[in-house]
């Protein structure tokens, strides 16, 4: 087993933490796993942000090759770890080892992903239009641009992803390969992935001869460093997982700075799943088991798990809901991430299971006393409870859902008129349900940041055409996404340059284009 020493990674640097300290907690047997790791304080978060600072010139200027070899280092850097990461994040999480070797293939691919995207060039948006000297009645000006990094990015790991959305998840790894320096804060929950992850990149950074200030990774056993983090000027974005509560927090801190800077937080969704007509009446009880499957699926701990069903009520839905019921009831409840994570599932089913207006339709198997499971329940409503309660609308992370019971086609576009935001909605349907698809696709493209046909939004697949993210308050800005390539556009900003000299201009805008990069010419799409 590798050794972990709870210390801070600063600068290529090591050191123990004063403010406090993380242990982690096995959340299988309530054991508290060694070591201590130390809390940073006000003068760490400084020490690293100074170091940002200060090798983001250096780093942003580095060929996009090295650039890429150094994503591709921390990819082979984490590999090495070997099995060690998987069986201490397994101790810290709960989630199993399938799921973790999972994970980890889905976190290097990622990194390799992005150092194609920096040698495909694409991501620079790179446009030129030439001058036009002769032009009546005013000449146009020499006009070229292209992206460039924001700076230093400071990312919060997420408890539900320790590896894919933590150290070396999706926005550190968007984030270097756009030019950005990253500090992390560690997810108290999984401190030791954390630190093992984190001495992987900080070798990689080492190993490639980049500036030691380009990662940094910092414990905190409160909320006082994160906000310093945020609030620091020389960070200059950031990207989160977590809590509506808290991505709000560090919001108000992000666009409160006397310069505000763009904090993307993905914070909450429950996902509807819209069974149409001719759908529920063909296949109700093949829907049903694959809805509870998706529903259950990490102990309804992803982000994309469905929590909403809602349908136009008759004996179909009546259909989907028995069958549906039945497989909730043979569920065996499941290790949640953290003791908090239990806690907070039980108070949410426990307030849909006193609600007057809900009905509660099945619970999963109980798990044993004093454990941190969590046991699947599902509950119906009527569309008019439902649209007369917004409390209902809220998110219960883990494995719960409601069924809505809708009138008609009518009150089915109410419900989805009064929906929040959201990263997923999934329509089941079969031919003859294309016009009340039809009917409900321009409202649901204003509702989720994906729309997906037949199946549930758990799986997200990491590919140029991903969106991961979605409408207020599944993230805080959904012209944006965390998963697939276009995420690095969340830490670039277009430059344009009029009329610079030739000799000065940057290599991807020289009129010879001697990076090769795609290219837009006179409006023009020119490759390489």
């Amino acid at each position: 087993m590798a050794h972990l020493t709870g210390e801070l990674l600063i600068g290529g640097e090591r050191r123990f933490g004063i403010h406090g300290e993380i242990k982690g907690v096995n959340p299988a047997t309530g054991e508290t796993l060694e070591p201590a790791f130390g809390g940073a304080t006000t003068a760490d978060v400084e020490a690293a942000c100074a170091l940002a600072a200060e090798a983001f010139g250096p780093y942003r200027s580095l060929p996009y090759e090295t650039r890429a070899q150094f994503l591709e280092s921390i990819a082979e850097h984490i590999e090495a770890i070997g099995d060690d990461l998987i069986v201490r994040t397994m101790a810290e999480t709960g989630l199993p080892r399938p799921r973790l070797e999972g994970e980890r293939g889905r976190t290097v691919g990622q990194l390799r992903l992005f150092a194609g995207v920096l040698r495909d060039g694409g991501f620079l948006e790179a446009r030129i239009d030439p001058a036009m000297p002769d032009r009546k009645p005013l000449p146009r000006p020499d006009l070229r641009l292209r992206n460039v990094p924001l700076g230093p990015v400071a990312v919060f790991g997420a408890s539900n992803f320790p590896l894919a959305f933590s150290v070396a998840g999706g926005d550190t790894a968007s984030a270097l390969a756009a030019g950005c320096p990253v500090i992390v804060k560690a997810h108290p929950a999984h401190p030791g992935a954390s630190e093992l992850v984190g001495r992987a990149i900080q070798a990689a950074v080492a190993a490639c001869g980049l500036p030691p200030g380009v990662f940094a990774l910092i414990h905190d056993s409160g909320y006082e460093v994160s906000q310093a983090l945020v609030a620091d000027p020389r960070v200059k974005a950031a990207g989160f997982t977590g809590s509506r509560r808290g991505g709000l927090a560090l919001l108000a801190i992000a666009q409160g700075r006397p310069e505000p800077i763009p904090f993307y937080a993905e914070m909450s969704s429950i996902n509807p799943v819209i069974l149409l007509p001719a759908a529920l009446k063909a296949r109700a009880d093949k829907i049903a088991p694959d809805f509870v499957a998706a529903l259950t699926l990490g102990a309804g701990q992803f982000c994309t798990n469905p929590g909403l069903i809602l349908a136009i009520d008759g004996p179909e839905l009546d259909a989907f809901i028995e069958a549906a019921g039945k497989a909730v009831e043979a569920a065996p409840a499941s290790v949640m991430l953290t003791p908090g994570i239990c806690q907070a599932f039980a108070h949410g089913v426990a307030a849909l299971t006193d609600a007057a207006e809900v009905t509660t339709v099945a619970r999963g198997v109980p798990g044993p006393d004093g454990s941190h499971t969590g046991r699947a329940a599902l509950f119906s409503v009527t569309a008019a409870d439902f649209l007369a309660n917004p409390h209902l609308h809220e998110e219960v992370f883990g494995a719960a859902s409601l069924v809505v019971r809708c009138a008609g086609q009518a009150e089915l576009e109410a419900v989805i008129a009064a929906l929040e935001g959201q990263l997923t909605i999934a329509l089941h349907m079969d031919e003859a349900d294309h016009g009340i698809a039809g009917a409900l696709l321009p409202a649901l493209e204003l509702k989720a940041g994906r729309i997906l046909v037949n199946g549930f939004g758990t799986g997200v697949e990491v590919a140029p055409a991903m969106v991961h993210g979605g409408p207020f308050p599944s993230t805080s800005d959904g012209r944006t996404t965390s998963v697939g390539t276009l995420a690095i556009a969340r830490f670039l900003r277009p430059v344009s340059y009029q009329n610079l000299p030739e000799a000065l201009l940057p290599a991807e805008l020289k009129t010879q284009n001697p990076l090769g990069v795609v290219r837009r010419v006179d409006g023009v799409m020119k490759l390489g």
